[in-house]
């Protein structure tokens, strides 16, 4: 098991965000995470990476065996966890080179960097044509895709992602996915949420429905997409739409 969260309590004050909660990912896996906008998604991930304080209050989190949850967030980026933010949060004032450069600094193995800086360039040949402009220049894609090859250059054996289709176009959205394919088939393991629930169970293996900060369901992602409360909560299918869809369909059947 490659990262294995067990009924972890994360709250803001008084106020439970997220209440027993548990989640695993093998290595390989895309597993994504859905909800609507205050559902804990994004508390989940904070709270694997480290990044709030005395959190979680109960439960514990494992990454390859070893309890992460009492560790500070540059050690968790070490054992080789990532995390690309919900809003990028790129450094502006630096070139695309030096936020690249920043997703290294946890590394010491300077011909590994230099390999991973040429695959990121791959993945996005646009950063490296931009590698001398100012990171706050670039639109919203574009510092999507930057922080996302940040993230890759810690070289992580995991990979959290929140909300990278946030504030896209419909093609720049499905650009950014299949990259995300692309980096789950060189070996990255995915844990994903997203508000694009259709295209984010297209791409994944296993999802995670969030409601008021609990797990109200999960299963492979081609059951939830048939799913009749996904499809109508997630999807934007109302059931008796495709009930009636269905039923006209079978009336035009029958009278050809």
């Amino acid at each position: 098991m490659l990262l294995k969260v067990k009924n972890i309590e994360t709250s803001y004050g008084f106020v439970n965000a997220i209440r027993g909660v548990s989640l695993d990912l093998e290595e390989g896996d895309i597993k994504t995470v859905l909800g609507a906008n205050g559902a804990g998604k994004t508390t989940i991930l904070k709270t694997v990476m480290g990044l709030l304080e005395d959190q979680p209050e109960k439960g514990t989190i494992e990454f390859m065996g070893k309890r992460i949850d009492r560790m500070d967030t540059e050690d968790i980026v070490r054992l080789g966890i990532s995390y690309v933010p919900e809003g990028r949060e790129i450094f502006p004032e630096l070139t695309v080179f030096e936020n690249l450069k920043m997703g290294s600094y946890t590394r010491r193995d300077k011909d590994g960097v230099r390999k991973d800086y040429k695959r990121v360039s791959e993945y996005f040949s646009v950063l490296e044509e931009r590698k001398n402009q100012l990171a706050g220049t670039l639109s919203g894609g574009e510092q999507q895709m930057l922080a996302i090859g940040r993230a890759l250059m810690a070289r992580p054996k995991l990979l959290l992602l929140d909300e990278p289709s946030l504030g896209l176009s419909p093609a720049l959205v499905k650009d950014i996915f299949e990259i995300i394919k692309a980096i789950n088939r060189e070996g990255i393991t995915i844990l994903l949420v997203e508000q694009n629930a259709r295209m984010a169970l297209n791409i994944g293996n296993y999802g995670y429905v969030l409601e008021n900060g609990r797990i109200v369901l999960s299963d492979e992602t081609r059951v939830l997409l048939e799913n009749d409360d996904v499809k109508e909560f997630y999807l934007g299918i109302k059931l008796e739409e495709s009930v009636k869809g269905y039923q006209r369909y079978k009336r035009k059947k029958r009278w050809r």
